[in-house]
């Protein structure tokens, strides 16, 4: 069979190009999702920690804090995709997408947070001291001078952490073209993991 007849009959022959066109669409809905949801509890995060390293409030928030980064940096990926979808919202109705999207993006702010968090602590106290000399408040000067700083520091990283959760949706996407999270492709993954479970 020659390479034109391949590319047919894997492509071209009942509109199978279809099939990737819409793994596309899902990777890049999922990844941007996951990106907005990770900035936002990534940035929270980081100001909270940061708060409390340079003034010491907020202890209860930075102990919460430092479990979600600790749970969620130190579990697989996989293993949280699962869980949200077949334990946290295992009953509800809620879009495969938006599922996804939820997954992805409350992993990827744990590593956002620790990049933004790196990026505040960057950055030299006598900007937070100019700033409080010059009548602001620590939120004004946070606001104002420390996270634009901030996040020019901390921009490539955050290029990574957008390209590698798409090079993980893609992934999922690659294995199931038409829909990256299928409700019956993980209930299988789930009855496999029991059956392997309960014969140890």
């Amino acid at each position: 069979m020659s390479f034109s007849e391949k590319l047919y009959q894997n492509f071209i022959e009942d509109d199978r190009w279809l099939l990737l066109v819409n793994g596309l669409k899902v990777t890049i809905l999922v990844t941007l999702f996951a990106l907005l949801v990770g900035v936002i509890i990534g940035f929270t995060v980081a100001i909270i920690r940061s708060l409390h390293d340079k003034t010491g409030k907020f202890k209860i928030l930075n102990a919460i804090c430092k479990v979600y980064l600790t749970v969620i940096r130190g579990t697989p990926t996989m293993i949280q995709i699962l869980i949200m979808y077949l334990v946290v919202f295992g009953s509800s109705s809620l879009d495969s997408i938006i599922i996804g999207g939820i997954a992805f993006g409350i992993n990827s702010g744990a590593y956002v947070a620790e990049i933004v968090r790196s990026g505040i602590m960057s950055i030299p106290i006598g900007q937070t001291e100019a700033g409080r000399s010059l009548g602001l408040n620590y939120a004004q000067t946070m606001r104002l001078i420390i996270v634009p700083q901030a996040f020019k520091n901390v921009l490539p990283a955050l290029f990574f952490i957008i390209t590698k959760f798409f090079s993980l949706v893609n992934a999922g996407s690659r294995d199931f073209p038409a829909f990256a999270f299928q409700r019956p492709v993980l209930e299988k993954i789930q009855k496999n993991i029991v059956a392997n479970i309960i014969q140890i």
